[in-house]
Order: structure tokens, then sequence, then C-alpha cells
């Protein structure tokens, strides 16, 4: 029935050009698949990982000898006291001790602020986009919010598909395992003035409010690809972000060059990329509390070997990735940069798509080693900044009592080798266990989780 539904939805070639309100009932059947899967998923990862528990009521305690609170503080020789979902007390006292993770590097569960979790490969092995329907690409999608859990990520920012939602609601629901999800449901593509007028950009966005958006992603430049122009004008900008807040959402926005003091002075959340942003942008942005989401390495990397896979797909050209290539030491310049800004909030984000899911650490690696960014300071844009950013400060993204219980452990140390973050050995969300290694279990040269 689903096979045969999305069969003449491809052959009607409605899917394109729907409405996100036109969309909301192919996503809700497509949803069937996400459902179906929970059974197997759920069973086999039982099957091979029996450390998995569900989250009840009585008391886990967790034993650590070097751990990070996720405020830039080093806790050492104490133990974690989780009920339920929460934890309640860190008390080195308490006993008796059902996890020992003495001699790992214990941490709140990272947060990635920009990722495209249902962005995947085909069954042809070619990028496939955010968008895809087919049952392949549900299974594709629930096993990239698996991969991105075990490798220590315990909630992300997907920006943005329609298709994120039956996958943010089944994981929520506690149907399938896999990371937290948030999602912009469908960005606002920036296009110049087909885009529509501001009153129409603000009928957009609360549309999206309606369609179960947790923020609003906004497109103000090109691809950098296509060179990265602006694609709103500043009325525009300033109709989108003064309806989220209205609106109670956050927005972030995928900007370049000009489009960055744009989106700024438009009172926009979060900037993302931020790519040739000057110095004078930056400290705008500090001035006006905007946050920015770099991104170091990862992305393009992970299009560079991929190139055979992205390259002749809907906006992947052979100049494209020369632009690409080009970029990257941009980009590395712009994160050493950034960081010397006083008070500018620079968060974790790595713009993970097809290929980069479970790597997601790998852009830890990227800021530390080649953008110059302290350690510390790298695990706490992925813990309390990043949850700061996203209002959810008092609620994930730190090791305190009346947090969520989402801790993980590193087979080394990261302040010391940046690498260790590609060791997970331990993953609790939410007070349940998915991932409980012994120490050597992941090779120190590792560079993708098992």
């Amino acid at each position: 029935m689903i096979s045969a539904w999305l069969a003449a939805l491809r052959r009607e070639e409605k899917w394109a050009t729907a409405t996100v309100s036109e969309r909301l009932p192919a996503i809700r059947r497509a949803s069937v698949v996400l459902c179906l899967l929970a059974i197997l998923v759920i069973c086999a990862s039982a099957q091979k990982n029996p450390a998995t528990v569900q989250a009840q009521k009585r008391r886990i305690v967790i034993a650590a000898s070097v751990l990070l609170d996720g405020r830039g503080h080093v806790l050492r020789d104490t133990r974690i006291v989780v009920e339920g979902s929460k934890i309640v007390a860190l008390d080195p006292n308490s006993s008796p001790v059902d996890y020992d993770l003495r001699g790992f590097t214990v941490l709140p569960g990272w947060i990635d602020s920009h990722v495209h979790i249902t962005w995947s490969f085909g069954e042809n092995g070619k990028n496939a986009g955010a968008d895809e329907t087919t049952q392949f690409a549900a299974y594709q999608a629930a096993s990239n919010a698996w991969l991105t859990l075990i490798a220590g990520f315990t909630t992300v920012q997907s920006v943005g598909s329609p298709t994120d939602v039956p996958l943010r609601d089944a994981i929520a629901k506690g149907a399938l395992p896999g990371v937290r999800i948030l999602t912009a449901v469908e960005p606002l593509q920036g296009r110049g003035e087909k885009t529509g007028t501001p009153d129409e950009i603000r009928a957009f966005v609360r549309k999206q409010k309606e369609a179960g958006a947790d923020l609003i992603k906004i497109f103000a430049s090109a691809s950098i690809r296509q060179g990265g122009g602006m694609t709103l004008s500043q009325d525009q900008l300033n109709a989108a972000c003064d309806e989220a807040n209205k609106q109670g959402l956050r927005t972030l926005v995928h900007a370049y060059k000009d489009a960055v003091r744009a989106a700024t002075l438009a009172g926009c959340t979060e900037i993302e990329h931020g790519t040739m942003a000057t110095d004078d942008d930056l400290k705008l942005m500090a001035e006006r509390g905007t946050y920015l989401d770099p991104q170091a390495g990862l992305v393009i990397e992970n299009y560079l070997a991929n190139k055979e896979r992205f390259l002749g797909t809907p906006g992947y050209t052979e100049e494209g990735f020369a632009a690409m290539e080009r970029v990257l030491s941009i980009d590395h310049d712009l994160v050493r940069h950034a960081v010397k800004i006083p008070g500018l909030k620079v968060v974790f984000g790595t713009d993970a798509l097809a290929g980069a899911h479970g790597r997601n650490a790998e852009e830890f690696i990227d800021r530390v080693r080649d953008a110059g960014v302290d350690p510390m300071s790298a695990m706490v844009s992925a813990n309390s900044l990043a949850a700061e950013a996203m209002r959810l400060g008092e609620r994930i993204g730190s090791m305190a009592p009346g947090y969520e219980a989402d801790i993980i452990a590193l087979d080394g140390d990261p302040l010391k080798d940046i690498t260790a973050v590609r060791r997970v050995t331990f993953v609790m969300k939410g007070g349940i266990v998915y991932k409980n290694l012994a120490r050597g279990a992941i090779p120190t040269y590792a560079g993708i989780q098992p």
C-alpha cells in the first residue's frame, strides 16, 4: 500500500511542488514505515547491546573519576545519581555503583546545532537529499538517528525537511531509538522578490509553527557553491525573524558575506556558516547576542570524500566543488577569528548530511586542530552553550541535578587529545543506556564509530 502510494506520488510529480500542508498527509503516511521499523530496530539493538535498559524510576549510580560538567569545569571522583530520565544528584558517596566509568572522561551528551538527519544516499548510491519518502529513505533516516546517538550526540537540530517530523515524533514517543530531534520542518528559501512580500513571509513562518516546527530555518544566501550572494532583502529578513519571535520560535539563518550583518540587524537568533563575515560583523553579533554556528571542516571534507556520490545531482557541479575546496581554509580562519571576539557565542554544529551522520565528532577535531579552538571551549560549545542557544539551557547540556540524564563517556581525555571524541564508550539518553563498551573496544586510530 505504501509502495503504491509512493509510486503514484512520484509519477504525478506532486511532491517537489507541494506546500507544507499538502505534504503533511503524505508525511504522516510515510511515518507508518518508521513505526514498522520500531520493533525490528529496538529488538535488534537490545540483542546486540545487552546493556540497553529502559528508563525506570529505579535509582542508577554512575561512578566517574573525571567529569566535565558541560559548563567548563572538571569534577573529580564523584558519582552521578539518576532516577528515571533525570540526574538527581552528584554525590561521591552514593552506592551501589551500577556503571563504573572510572578511567574514562564523562560528560553531558553532545548537542549538534545543525544537521540534516533525513539526508542520505539513495539506493543507487548517489545523493538523494532530505525529502525522499521511499521505504529505503525511511530506513536510512532511522539509521542516521541511531548512528548519531551512539556517536555521543543526544540532541540535534535538523534544519530542515518535512520528513524530519515523523522521525522526531517516533523517537520522542519511544517507538524508535535515536537522537533527540528539533526540526525546522520546511525552510524559508530565499529567492529574492519571488520569496514573497514581508506579509507573505510572515504567513509562511506561522504555517511552519502550525506544521510543528521547533524553529525556523532561513536561507538568506545562495550556496557557497554558487557564490554565496544574498537572496533575501533586509525587509524580508526583518519580517521573517520578527514574526518568528512573535510566535515564540528561534531563527537559524544560512548566511554568508553581507547576509551575516543583515540577519544580525534583523534580530535573528543564530547565524549558520558565516563564511566571509568580517570582524566588524562578528563584533556586531557579539553586541546583539546573536549566536554563531560556523563549520570548521567536516561538511566540506565529507563533500570532497564523497564527491562522486554528489556530483551530477541537483546543485552539485565541478565548479561548485572547486569553490568548496577554496573555502575550506577560509572557514578555518573564520572560526579562528570568531573565538577571539569578546562575547561572541560560538556554538557547535556540523551541517551533517549524507555520509557524515555518526561522524559528527570529527568537527571537534577540525576546530581544535585546524582552527586553534581551546578543547574545553569546544566541549562547552556542544553542551551548555548549544543548549542555551536552543532555549533548553535549564534542561540539557549540563551535568547537574534536574537535568536530563544525557551522559556519555570517552576512552581518553579530549582536553589533552581531541581525538578521544572518536572513542565514545558509553551513551545514556534520558536515563536509558544505549551503549556500554569496555576500555580499548574502539581502536585509538578510529575515525568513525563502530
